[in-house]
């Protein structure tokens, strides 16, 4: 059985990352397998950071953004509320994280995720009862 799971921006942009084809076959594999078994949790910021990195870094035309965004409303998706943002503050002040990362943090655990898929915070750290895993190692 698959596990509830908070999936981080840096999975949905591997997804399109032709120039990082390993990664990119093992984000698409997460994405389909948490989509398929409906275990996958995203928030608006990773979507927002998604759509904003997809345009910038990746060049993708906005139609297939728009597309994928359509796509990963297939997910439960976590809005940015204000008890989420002070929740992320309080976090941020108990561990060394940025704001933002605070923000992706709260809300896995607002989504009762036990794990969050991100290369981007320390691999096997559990945070406020989060384990962090580096789906790319």
């Amino acid at each position: 059985m698959t596990v509830r799971s908070f999936i981080d921006t840096n999975v949905l942009i591997y997804a399109d990352a032709a120039d990082e084809p390993m990664k990119q076959a093992q984000a698409i594999a997460i994405i389909q397998e948490h989509r398929l078994a409906r275990t996958g949790v995203v928030s608006t910021q990773v979507l927002q950071e998604f759509a904003a990195t997809a345009l910038r870094k990746l060049r993708l035309p906005p139609e297939l953004i728009r597309e994928r965004m359509l796509f990963y409303n297939g997910f439960e998706v976590i809005n940015a509320s204000v008890p989420l943002i002070v929740t992320a503050l309080d976090l941020r002040m108990i561990y060394p994280l940025s704001f933002w990362d605070a923000m992706i943090v709260q809300a896995a655990r607002e989504a009762s995720c036990t794990i969050l898929l991100s290369e981007d915070l320390q691999t096997d750290a559990t945070i406020s009862g989060v384990r962090i895993t580096n789906p790319f190692l």
